[in-house]
């Protein structure tokens, strides 16, 4: 009798246990959510009342236009005027009125405060096609449709990533990793923006998840839309296709889904404008000769070719690794970590630096912090401080973003003073990421080469 005794006291104490346990578990989970709330409304608020407000305060001092600066302005434009009209969105014509409503005029030269960026259609003429359901609506509507699909999309790439990345999260988890993803300040100046980077972003979370799927066919048809953005694309579309060749018989669905999504768009790009293809590489050509554009690299290193060359060594290290990386099944944990070193490198080499297009960085950051036990534990001191500078230059923007909103509310003036803050760390944390992927993923293959019966090690 008194074991039996015990033994009930034991289990009931096991239970209560288990209980405190998940209460305690579900209580950090929702101050994270409620931390993740106020460290993307911080963010909205600073674009809102801070940023815009200096931009416009700085147009007017300097005479520069403003219109209505959307990016998503001058694709809509070329694809109502190509499918409505038959008229050349890569022309002359189209350039000036899409001036007229994206700066408010056209564009002057004589005037040396007046943007260098001409605005032309700069895009493979197949965007019209992904766009063609909104040509014949006023472009107001158009804005806050594609403000709302852009907040959706953004959102919903979290799961998306973290389908091809494998990892399973809570609920509450998730919900945060959501706000924080589109309280971000990439994701909020590219909704501000309209910028079709994010659904490009969108569209390769798409394809990456799919293809973690099994859905081979689909994830090479989403990829070949993402193709709309060619840099933001082709260094994904290289490797999934190098990784499908290398298992032909199983992975073959993929290449198909991409050959017969490119021969459509291609088919159909011929067909509504004959030889646009010569035409979109001098629209490329005078948007670098008038942008300038440069990568993350060109702006962090001296000098005309330090950039360049880092640049190289960056994608060689990150192609012996992926090569490495070729035979990896859709299923496990590797393909992820090797998607992630995809869009790491991207962001890194890519001659655009605009903190937009960091967008893509949302599945290496998934990546790191699920494989923070192998870093931020790391017996290595260097590694454990370069994860440390990192996370720190990943949560520097809410930091400033949250520290000028509430020097708002008391000072304005000196809040719009300091509306570079949340931007300081842009260039640092591409690089910082990207390193901390090469490890990562060296480390795993390193291990799988060592143990491969053991699977992965940190999961």
């Amino acid at each position: 009798m008194p074991l039996q005794l015990y033994h009930r006291d034991h289990s009931h104490r096991s239970l209560r246990g288990l209980r405190d346990f998940g209460l305690r578990t579900f209580s950090k989970l929702v101050v994270f959510f409620v931390v993740s709330a106020i460290a993307a409304a911080s963010v909205w608020f600073y674009f809102d009342r801070i940023l815009v407000a200096h931009q416009v305060a700085d147009a007017a001092v300097h005479d520069r236009p403003r219109g209505n600066l959307s990016d998503l302005y001058p694709r809509w434009l070329g694809a109502r005027e190509l499918l409505l009209h038959g008229r050349n969105p890569y022309s002359d014509e189209i350039t000036l009125e899409i001036q007229e409503g994206y700066y408010g005029r056209g564009l002057d030269a004589s005037r040396p405060n007046d943007p260098k960026d001409q605005q032309g259609f700069a895009y493979p003429v197949y965007v019209v096609f992904l766009l063609a359901p909104l040509v014949c609506l006023p472009f107001h509507e158009v804005q806050i449709f594609f403000h709302w699909l852009l907040i959706g999309i953004t959102a919903v790439s979290i799961v998306l990533w973290l389908r091809a990345l494998h990892w399973r999260i809570a609920g509450w988890a998730m919900a945060s990793a959501a706000v924080l993803a589109i309280g971000s300040v990439p994701a909020v100046q590219g909704i501000k923006l309209q910028q079709l980077s994010l659904l490009v972003a969108a569209l390769l979370a798409g394809s990456a998840a799919c293809i973690a799927s099994g859905l081979f066919f689909c994830g090479g048809i989403l990829l070949a839309l993402g193709t709309i953005k060619p840099q933001l694309a082709g260094f994904l579309t290289a490797w999934a296709l190098l990784w499908a060749i290398s298992d032909w018989r199983k992975r073959r669905g993929f290449v198909f889904g991409l050959g017969a999504a490119m021969a459509l768009l291609l088919a159909g790009s011929e067909l509504v404008l004959p030889g646009w293809l010569g035409l979109f590489l001098r629209a490329v050509q005078q948007y670098h000769r008038y942008t300038q554009n440069q990568s993350v690299l060109d702006q962090l290193l001296p000098g005309m070719y330090a950039g360049k060359i880092a640049a190289v060594l960056a994608v060689a290290l990150a192609a012996f690794l992926l090569w490495r990386s070729r035979n990896v099944p859709a299923d496990s944990s590797q393909f992820g970590r090797a998607i992630a070193l995809v869009m790491a490198t991207t962001v890194l080499v890519v001659p655009m630096y605009a903190p937009y297009n960091q967008v893509l960085l949302m599945p290496v950051i998934l990546l790191l912090v699920r494989d923070r036990r192998n870093l931020a534990y790391a017996s290595s001191r260097g590694l454990r401080f370069g994860y440390a500078a990192g996370a720190l230059a990943l949560v520097w923007q809410w930091v400033a973003s949250f520290g000028l909103t509430t020097t708002y509310l008391f000072s304005p003036e000196r809040a719009m003073n300091g509306w570079k803050w949340p931007f300081f760390a842009t260039f640092a944390l591409p690089v910082l990421i990207f390193a901390l992927t090469v490890i990562d993923v060296q480390g795993d293959l390193r291990r799988s080469a060592s143990a491969p019966s053991e699977g992965d090690s940190d999961e």
